[in-house]
């Protein structure tokens, strides 16, 4: 049976793009307000950039 192939990793194809295009510092987490703004952009990409960004943090573990 083949590798579970960590299809996530291949989802993103410039890690930080959407971060440098929100103006958010390294490090900083990016605001919800300028995330939900962000999927409804006209710019088709951010769009498609904040969409993802929100599925992966709904996948992301919560801490107990």
């Amino acid at each position: 049976m083949a590798e579970k192939k960590k299809w996530i990793q291949d989802a993103i194809k410039r890690p930080g793009a959407l971060r440098k295009k929100l103006k958010v510092k390294e490090g900083d987490n990016i605001p919800a307000k300028k995330l939900e703004k962000a999927t409804h952009s006209k710019n088709k990409l951010l769009a498609k950039e904040a969409h993802l960004a929100e599925t992966l943090k709904k996948m992301r573990k919560k801490k107990k």
